[in-house]
């Protein structure tokens, strides 16, 4: 018989608690195998695929994409053995299944005693509303529009109403003779009620019963909140605004005599939704895309989760708890410049992208290990100072869904290619939003390239957990002096942001002067190295 097993969503990494539903790549009904990806999720780090931990059927989905889905919660369910037969089946199953659209209708209608909900065109009825399952024999009975068989809203008192007797017996309802007398509302001055009005609504199901009265008599006012004005409008509109989550308060009412209508709640439902109002440069998706705009369009409001939250827990953290002191320096960088243009040349490099990034890469390595008390970190429950015997090189990388950090591991190692490749595989791999939450653990110390951006300079805070960051800025021809002589030369700005608990301004001072050695004179690293 059908197994059903239902997946949970996985801690992704690092303790997260939560992660969002990107994009499913099975629907219901698809078949499934061990270890095939079955959803994207975005977790407070990066995107994440999900694989399928068993084989069988897709059953239900039951989370949908753009929720926020907390660890453990399940997201779907499979059955895994879609193949084999069915178990024993209640007797009364079929019945119940026949009757589950008109339940769904009733279910709509208050429980409460003597609340006042009417079906459109009758008054209050004496007696409950619960229906009986209908035999397998009967005939179905048609549907009829939308309009019929909805539960009123409650009214602020009953309307005035006659009684009508029960219908004659017949075989059609020879079971509903039994069913108590209903109240109809009584017929206005100048109206003919039909006929059909004598007959018991309790003598046929609620979804087939008639509209009875004129159609404005079948609108619904609901008594108003205190400084509040009444909202007329139907019960289909008010079950379908309700649905939309829309307050019918607020929405614009264009129907005769003041009534909202569905395309009032549709107009207002549009208008706030989510609108695309500008984008970064190269971006896939808007920065609005995910927001709400304000019914006048001067705001969008964003939820804050996934990278941005992250990010800004990290940066309050780092900032107000570890003393950020920042030290500059100006280099002539014209001799790196130069070591670019050969290395883009060379045989050697030509599967590998040569910046001036990796130059300053190599340069920071070399001067960390000739100073490598600056590569630690402070840990504050056990007020230890840990000093790490690795170079974990951190790239600050501006993605489409915020600033990652993603690091390059055991860095000290790599040698100026291996270094390059490294460079160039983080880049892509952040770009892409693939960035798992392994990758940006356990950095040590990070570059952040503002230069790329035409930024000169900046005060960069520390990545939790690190000692030290520098900022790499535009490089730029300018008037320089060199050998005592006014020259045009590449000039570059160098800002290093040290944690002031582990970091002394010697050490830090020390630190950016042997990388500004490197970058003024890319063969002192022949020295060092």
């Amino acid at each position: 018989m059908p197994t059903f097993e239902r997946f949970t969503m996985p801690d992704a990494g690092e303790g997260l608690t939560e992660a969002d539903i990107v994009t499913w790549h099975v629907a219901v009904g698809d078949p499934v195998t061990v270890n095939q990806t079955i959803v994207e999720i975005e977790t407070a780090k990066s995107l994440v695929e999900l694989p399928s931990p068993f084989t069988g059927v897709v059953a239900e989905i039951l989370a949908v994409e753009g929720t926020t889905v907390e660890v453990g919660q399940p997201i779907i369910v499979i059955d895994t053995d879609p193949t084999g037969a069915a178990g024993p089946v209640d007797a009364g199953a079929g019945a119940q299944d026949q009757d589950q659209e008109p339940a769904a209708e009733a279910s709509d209608v208050p429980e409460e005693s003597g609340s006042g909900a009417v079906l459109v065109g009758y008054g209050v009825a004496t007696a409950g509303t619960t229906r009986r399952a209908r035999r397998a024999t009967e005939p179905s009975t048609p549907s009829v529009p939308d309009a019929v068989g909805q539960a009123a809203a409650p009214a602020p008192a009953p309307a005035r109403t006659t009684t009508a007797s029960p219908a004659p017996a017949s075989p059609a309802n020879a079971r509903s003779t039994s069913a108590p007398s209903a109240t109809v509302p009584s017929t206005p001055a100048g109206l003919t009620a039909p006929a059909s009005a004598a007959v018991a609504p309790s003598a046929r199901p609620a979804s087939v019963v008639p509209a009875l009265v004129h159609p404005v008599q079948s609108v619904t006012q609901v008594a108003p909140r205190p400084g509040t004005l009444a909202v007329r409008a139907k019960p289909p509109v008010r079950k379908f605004a309700r649905d939309m989550g829309v307050d019918l308060s607020s929405v614009h009412a264009t129907g005769p005599g003041g009534i909202v209508t569905r395309e009032d709640v549709l107009a207002y439902s549009a208008q706030a939704q989510p609108r695309a109002l500008a984008t970064y440069v190269d971006d896939d998706a808007p920065w609005l895309a995910t927001g709400q705009v304000s019914s006048d369009g001067r705001q969008t409001r964003v939820p804050v989760k996934s990278v941005r939250k992250r990010t800004a827990e990290a940066m309050v953290a780092s900032a107000f708890t570890a003393p950020h002191v920042t030290v500059f320096h100006t280099v002539d960088v014209t001799k790196t410049m130069r070591l670019v243009a050969r290395l883009r040349e060379d045989r050697e490099f030509t599967d590998v992208r040569v910046t001036p990034l990796l130059i300053t890469a190599k340069a920071l390595l070399l001067a960390v290990n000739r100073h490598p008390e600056i590569n630690a970190s402070w840990d504050e429950v056990t007020q230890e100072i840990v000093y790490k015997h690795y170079i974990n090189l951190g790239i600050a990388a501006s993605t489409p869904r915020g600033l990652v950090v993603p690091n390059i591991k055991d860095a000290h190692r790599l040698g100026l290619k291996g270094l390059a490749q490294g460079l160039a595989d983080l880049t892509a791999t952040a770009r892409a939003g693939r960035t798992s939450p392994a990758d940006m653990s356990d950095g040590t110390i990070t570059i952040t390239n503002v230069g790329v951006f035409g930024i000169d300079t900046g005060t960069p805070i520390l990545n939790p957990g690190e000692a030290a960051i520098l900022a790499f800025g535009a490089i730029r021809e300018q008037p320089w002096v060199h050998k005592g002589k006014i020259k045009k030369r590449f000039v570059t700005q160098l800002a290093l942001s040290v944690d002031h608990r582990l970091v002394d301004g010697a050490l830090g001072s020390r630190l950016l002067s042997d990388v500004a050695a490197v970058l003024e004179e890319p063969s002192q690293a022949l020295v060092w190295g």
